[in-house]
């Protein structure tokens, strides 16, 4: 398994920053050359080589004014994305093949036809990759990829930071930045251009990092993710709960922000319109920079992920085996719960949540199990039935046991583990109708007044 560290550059003066800026603006001229060339069915089957080759026979390189290995590894880039892009479309066409037909020697050639790219050929196929695999365009014009064997690291004095340098736009030019960290980054790098400061991405394995000496919990504890807090474990404790205060606290602030830009960027339009290119520009230049606002919002997402991290953490002290939901899972459908409220949800960082759960538990020796948790917080522990959920509440209809909602999902989410009925891949409809079977033949019982959980 990989994971990505990020090393910072510090103190970097104004010139080396903009050779930088100059060359990740070119590079950015190569991706958008590939995406659009290459981007659609005009790029199927071809690889980055020979896209290569077929630059460096009709001209196309020398255009771009970059070393060659820049641009080289621009397209070699870009192409990958462009393959996800194709891949993410051939999931859906697999799912039209399923509805279309049931004949088992049918779905075979067209499973074949997508895996090897010659869909083109099927109408069937062809219409579904075209309603799917739209063009894309790039937007990306601040990065630059280096190849390992491109840049050197050094140090000036014995355990000190590392420099970093790495080739600039002129042979055997070297451009040396000052990173904010004491370990050498290694492997292909990827660097960022951000308000002046440069992010220096690149993978390294896990196995090869330290283990950590923090040990797990001995206990099995089921975890239900949350808006207002990370995690809720199956003990009831909540973990992480300033998550909700900072997610509606920067969504509102964008909304307020992005609303006095949209004024101002329509005010900029109609100066362009009238003929006034001057203002236009006065007005583009002074109040539509994007500085400030990358930097707030990078400081907003390294707080949600140390947030995050601390409550997975904090589970982990507790648990040789946490039992989750797939958070990686693209939830369908959107309650009425009004515009402001599914903004704010817009901006729920489940994906951070997964990759804590993930690499925390890999980290410190504890079993990550996911299971289906499809109705988990809205059946009641004590009794199993449907209860009726209002808000943070979950009334039993049974025995009228109130429980917290996400501790009673917790419960239900631990429980899970191992059954036989409810799979990972169990539809929710069957989900529906087992829990109401088995509620069926489960006799009532008398509330425990202990069970009173209403918090």
């Amino acid at each position: 398994m990989k994971v990505t560290r990020i090393a910072f550059s510090g103190s970097l003066n104004n010139g080396k920053y903009a050779q930088l800026a100059e060359q990740a603006r070119r590079l950015g001229q190569v991706r958008s050359v590939v995406w659009q060339r290459y981007g659609s069915i005009n790029g199927v089957k071809l690889t980055d080589r020979q896209i290569r080759d077929i630059w460096m026979a009709d001209g196309t390189a020398e255009r771009f004014r970059v070393l060659a290995n820049a641009w080289k590894e621009t397209v070699r880039d870009a192409v990958a994305d462009i393959t996800a892009n194709h891949a993410a479309a051939k999931v859906k066409a697999r799912k039209a093949v399923f509805r279309l037909t049931s004949d088992q020697v049918r779905r075979k050639q067209m499973f074949t036809a997508l895996k090897c790219d010659t869909w083109t050929e099927d109408p069937f196929l062809s219409r579904q990759m075209r309603k799917h695999w739209k063009r894309g365009r790039n937007r990306t014009h601040n990065q630059i990829v280096v190849r390992s064997d491109q840049y050197r690291t050094f140090t000036l004095t014995e355990g000190g930071d590392v420099w970093l340098a790495v080739p600039g736009l002129q042979r055997r030019q070297l451009v040396r930045i000052p990173l904010n960290t004491t370990v050498a980054p290694s492997g292909t790098l990827r660097l960022i251009l951000r308000g002046g400061r440069v992010e220096v991405h690149y993978q390294i394995d896990v196995s090869a990092m330290k283990s950590s000496a923090r040990p797990s919990g001995s206990r099995e504890i089921g975890v239900d993710k949350g808006y207002t807090e990370v995690l809720t474990d199956s003990d009831g404790q909540h973990h992480g709960t300033g998550l909700g205060e900072l997610l509606t606290s920067e969504s509102d602030h964008r909304k307020v922000k992005n609303a006095r830009r949209a004024k101002i960027r329509s005010a900029a339009e109609k100066a362009c319109d009238a003929g006034d290119g001057p203002k236009a520009d006065r007005i583009v230049r002074s109040n539509l920079g994007t500085i400030k606002r990358d930097q707030r919002s990078s400081r907003w997402r390294q707080t949600v992920r140390t947030t995050t991290f601390r409550a997975v953490h904090a589970v982990v002290d507790k648990a040789a085996l946490i039992a989750a939901e797939d958070l990686t899972k693209t939830f369908t459908g959107r309650a009425r719960r009004g515009r402001n409220v599914n903004r704010r949800f817009a901006a729920w960082t489940k994906g951070v949540t997964a990759e804590a759960l993930t690499s925390v538990s890999e980290r410190r020796g504890s079993a990550l199990t996911l299971v289906n948790a499809a109705y988990t917080s809205q059946v009641v522990p004590c009794c199993g039935v449907l209860g009726h959920r209002a808000g943070e509440r979950l009334h039993c209809t049974r025995c009228g046991v109130v429980w917290q909602a996400d501790h009673a999902a917790a419960i239900n989410v631990l429980h899970r583990v191992g059954d036989p009925d409810i799979t990972p891949h169990t539809p929710h409809q069957r989900v529906k109708s087992i829990v109401q079977e088995r509620t069926d033949r489960r006799p009532d019982q008398t509330a425990d007044p202990g069970l009173q959980l209403t918090s």
